[in-house]
């Protein structure tokens, strides 16, 4: 198993593919069974051309991508310029199944019928992770990854939603040879490979976790007996003065993934925004369901907490064993440069703890991956998926 990234960042949409397949093709010596492409929207307007040379030239069973505000590679990440990142990847014997899903009628009968989803997807016995990329305007996102935990439960699935446009109809996605503008495309993996998935949710939490004991769909009324707000203000009180000054980038709220743990630390939370606040009767509305009994925690985030989570996050995957073969990343839009002072934060934060293995990637308006197990979209977060073979 082999993987190898190519990076342009030439202005020019012919000369940055053009740069890519050559060093791919140098590279990987024409053995190459699947390519994931990304490319900044400086380039969509050539997104066709792209995909042609990509495909006819690197001759890949498989190939999917797509376009991005930025894009990620080697040890650099590309931001507000153009840019091109190709992960090309030698897999023996693994099953590659790519796949498309867009329009009412298909997401209706793949959301709705379990045998449909296995189909469309190539879900099976032997799938070791999905990689999905999707249009986040056209894209049921939540309701597919719920099905996918369904039908097949403990299958991770990684990736971003596309992130060149802010409106319908602007991003580009690649499957094979064909080009869309709406929906999600993807790679299920099958057979002797493993995905190994880092989720890095950039919080910590503060206070102490409380258990909510009255609550309605996205609202939590209470925590612990008292008004949620006053256990709020418990919370806040509890802080030092440095980690006050957090809060004014935001609270959040973690919400546990299992019940079933006498301590909680990073990584047992699905974190998720506080929406609002109501005065008069002490309520929290957060961008999640809750129910009462869930257990949750407050948490901050900042540059210095996300980094920390990152760097933690990595290490405890830097166990004896060979450097993983390839890997793919996925950032928040909302991290790099706009969070960091220092620019390839996270790229440089994985290659530090993985410096041979091939990383590409693209900055993400919602990333995807797994925490306890089962499937989320994220915001903030840098989700990374590493291959390694089984064989």
């Amino acid at each position: 198993m082999r993987f190898h990234c190519s990076l342009s960042d030439s202005d020019s949409s012919q000369d940055a593919v053009e740069e890519a397949i050559e060093d791919a093709v140098r590279a990987m010596e024409g053995k190459i069974d699947a390519v994931f492409a990304f490319f900044t929207a400086h380039h969509r307007e050539n997104a066709e051309d792209i995909l042609e040379r990509l495909w006819l030239e690197l001759d890949p069973q498989t190939l999917i991508g797509c376009s991005a505000e930025g894009v990620i590679g080697r040890e650099r990440e590309i931001e507000r310029q153009p840019g091109i990142a190709i992960l090309a990847a030698e897999l023996p014997d693994v099953r590659l199944h790519p796949f498309h899903v867009a329009g009412r009628s298909e997401w209706r009968q793949v959301l709705n019928d379990q045998d449909e989803l296995k189909d469309r997807l190539g879900l099976g016995p032997q799938t070791r992770a999905v990689i999905a990329f999707g249009d986040p305007f056209t894209t049921p996102i939540d309701q597919l990854l719920a099905a996918i935990d369904l039908g097949a439960a403990g299958v991770p699935v990684v990736g971003g939603m596309a992130s060149s446009a802010n409106q319908p109809g602007q991003n580009a996605l690649f499957r094979n040879d064909q080009t869309f503008s709406e929906g999600v495309v993807g790679i299920s993996l099958g057979g002797p490979v493993r995905v190994e998935t880092i989720v890095s949710q950039g919080c910590r939490p503060i206070g102490r976790p409380l258990i909510i004991t009255r609550s309605h769909e996205n609202v939590i009324e209470q925590l612990g007996g008292k008004p949620a707000m006053a256990a709020l203000q418990e919370a806040i009180e509890s802080l030092s003065s440095e980690e006050r000054e957090l809060l004014e980038n935001g609270l959040l709220i973690g919400r546990a993934i299992t019940e079933y743990r006498e301590r909680f630390g990073r990584g047992d939370f699905l974190i998720r925004n506080l929406l609002a606040a109501d005065q008069q009767s002490g309520s929290l509305a957060l961008a999640d369901y809750v129910k009462t009994g869930q257990t949750v925690q407050f948490h901050v985030r900042d540059a210095e907490t996300a980094g920390e989570d990152l760097t933690l996050m990595l290490e405890r995957q830097n166990v004896d064993e060979p450097p993983a073969a390839g890997g793919l990343l996925f950032s928040c839009n909302g991290r790099g440069t706009h969070l960091f002072a220092e620019p390839c934060h996270d790229i440089r934060a994985v290659k530090r703890v993985f410096p041979s293995t091939p990383i590409a990637g693209f900055f993400a308006a919602g990333e995807l991956g797994p925490v306890g197990g089962k499937n989320f979209i994220h915001g903030h977060t840098a989700s990374l998926a590493l291959f390694r073979s089984t064989q």
